[in-house]
């Protein structure tokens, strides 16, 4: 299966976290709300317009990503 970013991945497919491309203070947010490598995630719906990722881990966090941010995640479709 090969990487994309998670802005890329559709909705209702999980994917793992391969690496996160982020600046310091980026890192520190997306590490807080529980994004790490290895992280499995399930983008749930995108905002219209290029608004916003709804995204849950799989520890059961649901929270909205910037598409800016997302973009710089790169994930593997889990299969």
């Amino acid at each position: 299966m090969g990487l994309l970013t998670l802005d890329e991945l559709d909705v209702d497919l999980d994917a793992q976290v391969k690496a996160l491309r982020l600046e310091e203070a980026e890192l520190d947010w997306v590490r807080a709300v529980g994004i790490f490598e290895g992280e499995r995630l399930l983008v749930l719906r995108r905002a219209a317009f290029g608004g916003p990722l709804h995204v849950r881990t799989r520890s059961g966090g649901e929270f909205a990503l910037d598409r800016r941010l997302a973009a710089k995640i790169v994930v593997e479709k889990a299969g």
